[in-house]
């Protein structure tokens, strides 16, 4: 809870983009930087995957992996200066290979598009050869290899700065902290209709 609550002040500063944002509804970026408290999440299921990212963090240090390895990078959009921050679940330096960790109730038998989208993110970011996404569920562990693909990190902070992609999926807005004061609010069964298309 300290870690969260010591964050609100980045979390409202308007140079300070998260890879994390890249990848989800740009109305959330602008939301957050307006509300920040209402982002803080104190969740049993937030827990639960602190916990397990706890537990497979301790493994993969005996495998050369730097656990919770944060960067960080100066954008220029429109002659200002941004800061793209992320974490990564584990990091090797001597491989330059990312791992993320993504704890789910179910699996559905494929990678998250928006989980491959972040884990390329950092990929390229890092100009790492490769990644992997670890799913652990109750009742199975499943590891993908992710190969990088280019992503126009300029680009992408200017589209999220311009609040182009709102949402990013048709789920966003069932799970967001800002549903109820967003004007591009999808509502429930809308959303549900277009996920199944």
């Amino acid at each position: 809870m300290g870690d969260q609550v010591s964050r609100i002040s980045e979390l409202t500063d308007p140079r300070v983009v998260y890879v994390t944002d890249l990848v989800s509804c740009h109305h959330k970026f602008h939301l957050r930087k307006l509300y920040p408290e209402l982002s803080l999440s104190f969740e049993p299921s937030a827990i639960m995957g602190n916990l397990i990212h706890a537990g497979i963090e301790s493994i993969v240090l005996q495998h050369g992996f730097v656990p919770e390895y944060t960067l960080e990078k100066h954008v220029i959009v429109g002659g200002s200066v941004y800061v793209l921050k992320g974490r990564v679940d584990a990091y090797n330096i001597e491989t330059r290979e990312v791992l993320e960790i993504k704890s789910v109730k179910t699996f559905q038998g494929e990678p998250y598009d928006h989980h491959v989208h972040q884990l390329n993110m950092y990929l390229n970011l890092l100009n790492s050869p490769r990644g992997y996404l670890l799913y652990v569920s109750p009742d199975r562990i499943v590891e993908y290899v992710v190969e990088p693909f280019h992503v126009d990190i300029e680009e992408e902070v200017a589209r999220l700065l311009m609040d182009e992609k709102h949402p990013m999926y048709p789920w966003e807005c069932r799970y967001c902290p800002y549903r109820k004061i967003c004007p591009y609010r999808r509502p429930e069964g809308e959303a549900e209709r277009e996920a199944t298309l």
